[in-house]
C-alpha cells in the first residue's frame, strides 16, 4: 500500500493516458469541488466533453479556475492526461506564481487495460493510435517530470492504484492551532544577558545547567515565546543565545523563525563561500571556542528554521523581515527570500545597505504581522504590522510584544556591543514608522467592490458603489482631518406609529417594541433639539501626537454626523475642547478610565448654532409667509360671511391653518437663541464611546453612560456641559409605563423634542434588537411634517409610513459605528477604522425618507 502525501493547500497534477483511471482516483480521494477536470471544462465551453476543437478554450478555463483556487489557498486537483511536457509545465508555472507546493501523481497502466476501459465507455470513441501515442509522450517526459516535481509518485498497475491512500499534510509554517498567549521577541543578535533580563521581566523562569548556563525558560502561565530571527552575530554571546533558545524550542516553550543572519551563518559553517561581515566574524570566533557537539546541534537547529509561522487561526504571522498578505502560509523560494530579507529595490543607500520597499505602508491583511530585521528607535504600529528590532546590539533596547494583549515590553541594552553602519534614527523603517499615519489612511479600494465591511454585531455589511462614491466626495473634500474622524453616529428609527388621536408617535409603542422582544427594562433619555456632535478629546497635545499622529498642537476635534468640522473657526473648537477636557479632569475620568483620550457622542445646542441658514430659508420663510397670508385670507372670508355667502367651512379651515402656522413658528423658535462665542452654547453628552484600549459603546449599559455624562455636567464650571434627563422603565409594570408617559408629556409640552428609548440588558439570544428608538412630541413633529400635519386626513396618511428601511439602516449603521470604535480601541490601523466610518457615510446616501 502506497501512502501519498499532498499539501492541504496546493496543486495535485494527475498524469496518465486516457483510461488510466484518473477520474476514478480523483473521485475516490478528493471532494468534487477540489477536482478540476479538462473534460468538464470542455463540456462547459462546447456542450460536448469529446469536442477536441474546444480544447484550447477548455484549458484556458481550466488554468483560470486552477489559478483562482490556488490564489484563495485551496487544494486543487487537475484531472487531465498531462502526458505532454508543456501541459504539466503550464500547471507548474501557475503553482509557482501562487507560491504553493505541487505534487504529481502518475497512473501507469498497461495500454491494453486503458484501451479496454475506453471501449466500455459509450460516449468515448478514440482512434486506436491515441493511447499508444499518449504512452510514448509520457515515457519521453518522465525524467523531466520527476526533476520538475520535487514531490512525485508513480503508481504502476491497477492493483497499486487501487491500494494507494492519500493523506493531507499541513504546511510546516501552519501553526494555526496554536493560540498563545505569545511573547514575540525582536532581534537578539547575541545579547544573551539582555535576553535573560527580558524573559525574566516577562515572567519566564530560566533553567540552567550544572555550569550555570541558561539552557531553557518556561512561563508558569503557559505563555510561549516567539523569536523573530537574527539570534546570532554581532553580540557578545551568540552560542549562549542559541543554547537558551534551542532549549526553549525543544521543550515546546518557544517557536523561532529564521533570520538572514542564521541563513548566512549556516552557509559559513558548512564551508560555503560568504563575506565575513556584519558581525559574522564575531559568531565564527565564538563558535570556534565551542565543542563539536554544540556546533553540530546549533547548525542543525539553524538549518531547520523555517521562513515564517502562521498562528492563532491565521490572526498572527511572524516572519523575520515581514510578509505580504499574499505570501502568508505559502512555500517557495520567493516567499522565503521576502521573509528573510524583505522587499528590496536592488539599490544601495549612502551607507552601502540595501534600499527596501516600505511594504508595511500598503499592508491590508487581516493577520497581524510581527517582524524585525531593520532596527528602529521605537517599536510602532504601521497598519497591522510592527517591527520589534529596536537595536539591542547597537545600544538600543530588546523589545517583546505580548500577544494578544498588544503590549510592548522593553529592556535597555547593557552597552553598545556593535557599532551600527547606519545610525538607528536614520533607518528607513524609523522614517516609515514616524510618518505612518499619513500612509495608513483609507484607499478607495478598501471600500469599493463587493467585500463590504465585516462587523462583530451584524456580520458583513454591504456598501453600494454609487453610495460609496457619494461618501468619497464628502470625506475627501469636506471632512475634518481624517486622523480625528474615528466614528460617525448612526441614524435612529422612530417608534411604531401610534393609533391614538392626535399622535403620530407615543411612548406606548416605543416601550411595547422592546417588551415584545423580551426586554424587561429600558432607559428613556431626553432628546435634545440641537445638532449631533462627536467630540474627540485628548488630555494634551502630547497624547494627540502619540496616539493620533497629530502634531500641529491641536488636541481633538468636534465634528458633525457627516464628518464636517462643527465650527468654522478653529479657535472656537479649541475653546470647546478645553472646557470638555477640564470637565473630564475635574470628574476624574482620565485616571478612572485609564486613558489619555475620549470619544464623546452628544448634542450641541441650540439648533440655530449650526442650522441658522436652514432655519432662515426653510422654516422661517414658511412661517412668515403663512402668518402674512392666512390672516389676510381669514379677513376676506370674514367679510364674505358677513355678506351672507355660504363658505362651507372654509373660514374655519383657514383659521385652523393660521393657528397651525403660529404653532409651527413657536415650535422651531424654541430651539433658537443667541450665541455669542461660547456664551449660550451647550453640549449634552449621552455616550462615552471609547478610550485607550476600550470601547464602551456596547460594553457598558446606558445607565453607566448617563451617570458619567451627569458627572461631566456637574464637574463643568463653565456651563458648557448640559445634563440629560433620563428615567428607567420597568416594561412589565403598567405604573412604570404611565410614569414614563407622564414624564414624556411634561417634557414635550414644555418645548422638548421628545425622548430616546434604549434597551437595558440582558438581551434574549438571537433576537434582533434596535439599539434605540426615538419618540418625538406632537409639536416638534410640526417641524418635520409641516404645520398642518395633525389634521385628521394628514395624520391618517402619515400613519401609513413605512419604517422597515429606516430600521434596517439604523441597525447597519449602529453595527458599523460599534465596529469602528472596537477597531480604534484595539489600536488597529486607521484605514481599518475608516472602513467602518466611510460605510456609515455611504449608507446615508440610501433612499430613505429623511423625515423618519
Amino acid at each position: 500500500m502506497t501512502e501519498i502525501k499532498v499539501p492541504e493547500a496546493g496543486l495535485v497534477v494527475l498524469v496518465g493516458v486516457t483510461g488510466s483511471g484518473k477520474s476514478c482516483f480523483a473521485r475516490k480521494h478528493f471532494t468534487p469541488t477540489q477536482v478540476v477536470s479538462s473534460d468538464f471544462c470542455r463540456g462547459l465551453v462546447s456542450d460536448d466533453e469529446n469536442d477536441q476543437s474546444a480544447s484550447g478554450d477548455a484549458f484556458d478555463l481550466l488554468h483560470f479556475i486552477v489559478a483562482t483556487r490556488l490564489r484563495r489557498g485551496l487544494l486543487t486537483v487537475v484531472d487531465a492526461t498531462n502526458v505532454q511536457t508543456k501541459a504539466w509545465q503550464a500547471l507548474l508555472r501557475i503553482a509557482k506564481d501562487h507560491d504553493v507546493l505541487s505534487v504529481a501523481i502518475v497512473l501507469d497502466v498497461p495500454e491494453s487495460l486503458a484501451a479496454e476501459r475506453n471501449a466500455a465507455r459509450p460516449d468515448r470513441n478514440l482512434p486506436p493510435h491515441v493511447i499508444p501515442r499518449q504512452r510514448r509522450e509520457l515515457r519521453r517526459g518522465m525524467r523531466e517530470l520527476t526533476r520538475a516535481f520535487r514531490r512525485h509518485h508513480v503508481l504502476t498497475g491497477a492493483a497499486e492504484i487501487d491500494a494507494a491512500t492519500v493523506a493531507r499534510e499541513k504546511a510546516w509554517n501552519d501553526k494555526r492551532e496554536l493560540t498563545g498567549p505569545f511573547d514575540a521577541i525582536g532581534d537578539v543578535h547575541g545579547c544573551r544577558a539582555e535576553l535573560e533580563d527580558l524573559l525574566t521581566g516577562l515572567g519566564y523562569e530560566i533553567e540552567r545547567d550544572a555550569r550555570g548556563r541558561a539552557v531553557g525558560a518556561n512561563h508558569p502561565g503557559g505563555r510561549t515565546a516567539v523569536f523573530v530571527g537574527d539570534l546570532v552575530d554581532r553580540g557578545p554571546d551568540t552560542p549562549g543565545v542559541l543554547r537558551l533558545v534551542m532549549g526553549m524550542v525543544a521543550a515546546g516553550d518557544a517557536l523561532c523563525v529564521s533570520g538572514n543572519h542564521e541563513a548566512k551563518l549556516v552557509r559559513a559553517l558548512r564551508g560555503r563561500k560568504v563575506r565575513v561581515t556584519h558581525g559574522l566574524e564575531v559568531s565564527l570566533e565564538q563558535f570556534a571556542a565551542e565543542d563539536d557537539d554544540f556546533r553540530k546541534s546549533a547548525l542543525e537547529f539553524m538549518d531547520g528554521l523555517i521562513s515564517h509561522y502562521v498562528l492563532d487561526g491565521g490572526r498572527l504571522v511572524v516572519a523575520h523581515a515581514g510578509l505580504k498578505e499574499e505570501y502568508q502560509g505559502r512555500s517557495s523560494g520567493r516567499v522565503r527570500s521576502f521573509a528573510l530579507y524583505g522587499d528590496t529595490t536592488g539599490e544601495t543607500d549612502e551607507y552601502g545597505l540595501p534600499v527596501r520597499y516600505p511594504w508595511a505602508r500598503d499592508y491590508r491583511g487581516k493577520a497581524m504581522v510581527v517582524y524585525g530585521h531593520t532596527p528602529v528607535p521605537e517599536a510602532e504600529w504601521v497598519n497591522n504590522t510592527i517591527c520589534l528590532d529596536t537595536g539591542a546590539v547597537f545600544g538600543g533596547k530588546l523589545t517583546a510584544l505580548r500577544y494578544p494583549e498588544r503590549e510592548l515590553t522593553s529592556i535597555p541594552a547593557r552597552q553598545v556591543w556593535y557599532e551600527p553602519t547606519r545610525p538607528l534614527e536614520n533607518t528607513p523603517a524609523a522614517s516609515a514608522a514616524g510618518g505612518h499615519r499619513e500612509n495608513d489612511v483609507l484607499n478607495i479600494g478598501d471600500v469599493l467592490g463587493n467585500q463590504g465591511v465585516e462587523t462583530r454585531l451584524m456580520g458583513r455589511v454591504s456598501v453600494r458603489e454609487e453610495n460609496a462614491m457619494a461618501a468619497l466626495e464628502v470625506m475627501s473634500r469636506f471632512a475634518v482631518d481624517p486622523r480625528w474622524l474615528v466614528y460617525l453616529p448612526p441614524t435612529m428609527a422612530p417608534a411604531d406609529t401610534s393609533p391614538l388621536p392626535g399622535y403620530l408617535e407615543h411612548p406606548a409603542e416605543a416601550l411595547a417594541a422592546y417588551r415584545n422582544k423580551g426586554i424587561t427594562r429600558a432607559i428613556c433619555e431626553e432628546k435634545h433639539m440641537g445638532s449631533r456632535a462627536v467630540a474627540v478629546v485628548c488630555r494634551d497635545a502630547a497624547v494627540a501626537a502619540e496616539r493620533f499622529g497629530v502634531t500641529d498642537g491641536t488636541a481633538g476635534a468636534v465634528y458633525t454626523r457627516t464628518g464636517r468640522a462643527f465650527f468654522r473657526d478653529p479657535s472656537r473648537t479649541a475653546e470647546v475642547l478645553d472646557r470638555l477636557r477640564a470637565a473630564a479632569g475635574a470628574a476624574g475620568l482620565w485616571d478612572e478610565l485609564d486613558t489619555g483620550w475620549l470619544v464623546l457622542d452628544g448634542e450641541l445646542l441650540p439648533w440655530s448654532a449650526k442650522a441658522m441658514d436652514l432655519i432662515r430659508t426653510q422654516y422661517a420663510a414658511t412661517g412668515a409667509a403663512a402668518r402674512a397670508a392666512l390672516p389676510m385670507a381669514s379677513d376676506v372670508l370674514a367679510r364674505a360671511a358677513a355678506r351672507g355667502l355660504d363658505l362651507g367651512g372654509l373660514r374655519e379651515h383657514i383659521d385652523r391653518r393660521a393657528a397651525n402656522a403660529s404653532r409651527f413658528r413657536d415650535a422651531y423658535a424654541r430651539y433658537c437663541w443667541t450665541v455669542d462665542g461660547l456664551t449660550g452654547l451647550r453640549f449634552a453628552p449621552f455616550q462615552i464611546l471609547a478610550g485607550e484600549g476600550r470601547s464602551w459603546a456596547d460594553a457598558r449599559g446606558h445607565e453607566w453612560h448617563m451617570a458619567v455624562a451627569e458627572r461631566l455636567a456637574e464637574s463643568d464650571a463653565s456651563g458648557l456641559v448640559q445634563r440629560t434627563e433620563s428615567v428607567i422603565a420597568d416594561l412589565g409594570a403598567p405604573r412604570s409605563e404611565a410614569a414614563v408617559t407622564e414624564w414624556w408629556e411634561k417634557l414635550t409640552s414644555a418645548g422638548g423634542e421628545g425622548m430616546v428609548v434604549k434597551p437595558l440588558g440582558p438581551f434574549p439570544d438571537g433576537a434582533k434588537i434596535q439599539p434605540g428608538v426615538k419618540c418625538r412630541g406632537p409639536e416638534y413633529l410640526r417641524i418635520i411634517y409641516g404645520p398642518d400635519y395633525p389634521e385628521p386626513a394628514n395624520l391618517d396618511r402619515l400613519r401609513r409610513r413605512s419604517l422597515g428601511r429606516k430600521r434596517s439602516l439604523a441597525m447597519r449603521e449602529h453595527a458599523l459605528g460599534a465596529e469602528a470604535l472596537a477597531r480604534l480601541a484595539a489600536g488597529e490601523p486607521l484605514w481599518r477604522v475608516h472602513q467602518a466610518v466611510f460605510a456609515v457615510l455611504a449608507l446615508e446616501s440610501e433612499p430613505v425618507d429623511p423625515r423618519l
